[in-house]
């Protein structure tokens, strides 16, 4: 296991655990605005990167395939949805319920993948899912609602990630192809509300222009971190990382922005916490368990 894969992986949660205190920053700037940002500076982060590695001829030849289009398209829509729901749950106070979302995804995915690849879990496996249903639905006779931010953050995410499952480029070639296809109309968008002076860029000052134009960067930064992590480590290496990013955006909500946890949501999320540790604990049980036969009992 490579040590510098692991601080890869750390890197790259991290910055997804404190993406809210960057957000937060620009919360004067309407959602749809940060998001179509991060769009284009994202995409024009990207290119120059293919351009300083000279691959922007390999690109060209593994995009030749109309048919990548098609799925890069669905990609690309939900990761803007994603974005842009992401976005939203942090400028309008309501971080706690994002990182819930986060904390049901692995879950999630592994339904969609019983669901949509066939996958087969283990009878153990099972529990919990259901516990996760379970708190999902506790929260929501609690809210009076059903959760959306966290429900919509959960779907869009795990969707996107079964997408790029089965979708044939790396992480760099597919960010640079979602990027874009949204791209234009992202552009079009951001002339269109400059022309009409509502846009924020080089309007708020400097330091709310350089926080968009940085977007790129802390958008694609840790996806290449990622990248690279997920090359280098164990898959269940991956899967205990992932926890760190809704852990912080988490505390980030609770301890430093003040949003309201109450003991009665403390119950939901402990439900889901609880499912989480079930599973990990399984699917470690199961691996030595594997190990164990493959060794002849050594271990």
């Amino acid at each position: 296991m490579s040590k510098r894969g692991i601080w890869y992986g750390i890197a790259a949660y991290t910055m997804w655990g404190v993406f809210p205190v960057y957000f937060k920053a620009l919360q004067q700037v309407p959602a749809l605005e940060i998001m179509f940002h991060r769009v284009v500076w994202s995409f024009l982060f990207v290119v120059a990167l293919i351009l300083l590695r000279r691959e922007w001829g390999d690109l060209k030849d593994q995009v030749a395939d109309p048919r990548i289009w098609l799925t890069y398209t669905l990609a690309a829509v939900l990761l803007a949805l994603n974005w842009l729901v992401y976005i939203y749950a942090i400028n309008a106070g309501h971080i706690v319920e994002g990182s819930l979302g986060y904390f049901i995804n692995p879950l999630l995915s592994v339904a969609l993948g019983v669901v949509f690849l066939r996958e087969k879990l283990r009878p153990a496996q099972w529990i919990p899912v259901g516990l996760a249903a379970l708190g999902v639905v506790y929260l929501t006779a609690l809210y009076g609602a059903i959760p959306w931010i966290a429900l919509a953050l959960a779907f869009t995410f795990g969707l996107y990630g079964l997408l790029k499952k089965v979708a044939p480029l790396g992480s760099l070639y597919g960010l640079t192809v979602e990027t874009a296809i949204l791209f234009l109309p992202a552009l079009g968008y951001l002339v269109f509300i400059d022309r009409q002076g509502t846009g924020a860029f080089g309007h708020m000052g400097w330091g709310t222009s350089l926080l968009l134009f940085a977007a790129g960067v802390i958008t694609a930064l840790p996806l290449l971190l990622f990248a690279s992590a997920a090359r280098s480590i164990p898959l269940y290496m991956v899967g205990i990382l992932q926890y760190i990013a809704p852990t912080g955006q988490f505390l980030l909500g609770v301890l430093l922005y003040h949003e309201p946890f109450t003991p009665a949501r403390l119950v939901g999320f402990s439900i889901i916490w609880a499912a989480l540790a079930f599973y990990w604990l399984e699917g470690w049980q199961a691996r030595r368990t594997l190990l164990r036969s493959h060794s002849g009992g050594l271990i």
